[in-house]
């Protein structure tokens, strides 16, 4: 080995390595400056770097074979003693090494303290001017064919005629909302501003919009009277104004009506049959149209209780009309909640979600909402993730501005399935399209938890929570995010707030998991007793003890938990695939066994 490294000194190998990886580090940080203002492809200087990579073995043989000599090149084999020029050379590139070192230092001090400042300024230059034009842009569009539908005012004596006036103003919102090219802010957020006296171009600038519908519904006996009014919200300008009187069954017509002159308004092109027709009555019945509102009014609640009154108000609409497409949509979507709502396991309303889905659309096939039930059905119930995306993106092409379908798509579908950055986009396109909608924002945190982004999880939460403090499922997705990152008393004290507005079994679960974590065993095993002593009364998901047995490091009851998970089809089973807290099981031959189960990506996802 000492006469092997000797030999590399005598042939200048060493020296040579020395001088090319100087030399080769100098081109490859001037290259990286210089080409860019050439506008050079961005292969060019990866194909620099690469290309002196591949160089140095080359170089390195041709120092061992070839020797320098005053008649040139030679064989190192064929020189003499007495030729050989070896210390001289030596020498020679030993002042070069130590020149193209002083050079390299020099070009870095230089590229350091001169060029790269000015390199930020510019980039902070172009950054600033591609945010104006985007926001001038957006601005623009806005002003352009953008509307958010307040909720009506309730101008009836009777005061539980409140179904009445928001259903009349939600029917006109989903009617425009299919409008081509014309931006509609969705119900949650529209609604949110519902009995407060806030300045219109908050409202626009709140809710991203140029324009907002008001109005007013005063029901008596079977004679209705609607005044709307279309006002710009910039400067507070009535852009129009009108006033319908009629009677009940004409209700379709007045909202025809103001549908149509509010598209003209904006100089909306009108598509295909939209060019006769935005609302569709779907019943002649009166009595089933209120039974119908009624029902969409205890749905928008989204409470366990609501959404009972709600399914039991659809099945008495279509016991009076049993053509009635948008009640048999509105049962689907009740019953495709009740799982996740506690109200019964998914084996008793899934199947009821499908047969009712299915029955609407076989009456009317344009109907997006029956298309969301079905992706629930067919992604937490069947496990069958072609066709939860299908009818998912069939509901997004049948009403692009239907936030909901954009929003369970990306929760439900893309996220579990890693594919992560058409999931944010996603679920980002649903906030945009509803920005007040609580529910849209903490499913955008999830899916940046998912994706291990926690810091900008943690962001969209704080946000979130800016607005709505005493949201329980962005307290407990907090304290989740929190755990994820080892941050284990933090965690707890945001899951224990969450555990005071919503006592739910999983949200236990959660706090047995992080105290656990945290070393606080004793109550982590008091947490679980106390869930086993509930499931002797009623229903408890069976995830909520799976995370307190994968906290005591229990792996194999956690499992057995995980696997009646999946046996009831709790939408806890259609994450596994994702929920960093289960990365301590993932090796385990039953949880990958549970993945092929449920159809989902045995990779586990990278931070």
């Amino acid at each position: 080995m000492n006469g092997f490294l000797s030999e590399l000194k005598r042939r200048n190998v060493i020296r040579m390595a020395g001088l090319y990886l100087v030399g080769a580090w100098l081109l490859t940080q001037v290259s990286a400056t210089v080409l860019p203002l050439f506008n050079a492809p961005i292969w060019m200087p990866r194909g620099v770097v690469i290309a002196l990579v591949i160089g140095f073995i080359p170089a390195m043989i041709f120092a061992w074979i070839f020797e320098l000599t005053p008649d040139g090149l030679k064989r190192d084999a064929e020189v003499t003693e007495a030729q050989s020029i070896a210390p001289l050379t030596a020498q020679r590139m030993n002042r070069l090494i130590v020149a193209l070192l002083i050079l390299a230092v020099t070009y870095f001090g230089f590229d350091k303290f001169v060029l790269a400042p000015k390199r930020e300024a510019a980039l902070v230059t172009q950054t600033t001017q591609a945010v104006t034009e985007k926001a001038a842009q957006q601005e623009k569009s806005e002003n352009e064919k953008s509307i958010a539908v307040l909720a009506f005012d309730n101008m009836s004596s009777d005061k539980d005629n409140e179904y009445f006036s928001d259903g009349i103003a939600e029917e006109i919102l989903n009617s425009l909302s299919k409008v081509k090219d014309l931006r509609v802010a969705g119900r949650t957020s529209s609604f949110s501003f519902k009995g407060k006296n806030e300045d219109l171009r908050v409202i626009g600038k709140t809710l991203g919009v140029a324009h907002v519908l008001e109005g007013s519904v005063r029901k008596q006996g079977d004679k209705v009277r609607i005044t709307a009014q279309l006002i710009r919200t910039k400067d507070g300008f009535h852009l129009w104004s009108e006033t319908y009187d009629g009677d009940l069954k004409d209700v379709f017509a007045l909202q025809e009506s103001i549908a149509q002159a509010i598209a003209g308004k904006l100089q909306v092109i009108l598509q295909g049959n939209q060019k006769s027709r935005l609302v569709r009555t779907g019943t002649s019945n009166n009595e089933a149209y209120q039974l119908y509102l009624k029902g969409r009014f205890q749905w928008n609640k989204r409470t366990q209780e609501s959404l009972k009154q709600a399914a039991e108000f659809y099945k008495q609409t279509i016991e009076k009309d049993p053509n009635y497409a948008l009640a048999y949509s509105g049962l689907a979507e009740t019953y495709a909640l009740f799982p996740g709502y506690g109200i019964n396991a998914a084996k008793d309303s899934m199947p009821q979600t499908k047969a009712a889905a299915l029955r609407a659309l076989e009456i009317d096939g344009s109907l997006a909402q029956a298309h969301t039930a079905l992706e629930m059905y067919y992604t937490y119930y069947e496990w069958d993730r072609v066709s939860g995306e299908r009818e998912a993106r069939r509901a997004i092409e049948l009403n692009p501005n239907y936030a909901t379908a954009h929003q369970w798509l990306a929760v439900d579908v893309l996220a579990p399935t890693h594919r992560f950055d058409e999931a944010i986009a996603s679920a980002f396109k649903a906030e945009e399209l509803d920005p007040l909608s609580s529910i849209a924002s903490e499913n955008a945190g999830q899916v940046l938890g998912y994706a291990r982004r926690y810091d900008e999880a943690l962001s969209q939460y704080k946000r979130l929570l800016s607005r709505d403090p005493e949201f329980p499922l962005a307290l407990v997705d907090m304290g989740w995010v929190y755990g994820a990152k080892g941050m284990y008393p933090e965690a707890i004290a945001q899951t224990r707030k969450s555990l005071q507005l919503d006592p739910a079994a999983y949200t236990k679960g959660y706090l047995g998991l992080w105290l656990a974590k945290n070393g606080q065993r004793a109550e982590a095993l008091v947490l679980l007793e106390e869930l086993k002593q509930e499931a002797k009364k009623n229903y408890v998901v069976p995830n909520a003890f799976a995370l307190v047995y994968v906290g005591l490091g229990e792996n194999q009851l956690a499992l057995d938990w995980l696997e009646k998970t999946v046996e009831v089809r709790t939408e806890y089973a259609n994450y596994l695939a994702v929920m960093p807290e289960l990365d301590s099981l993932r090796d385990e031959p039953r949880f990958k066994a549970l993945l092929k189960r449920v159809n989902l990506p045995l990779k586990q996802v990278k931070p």
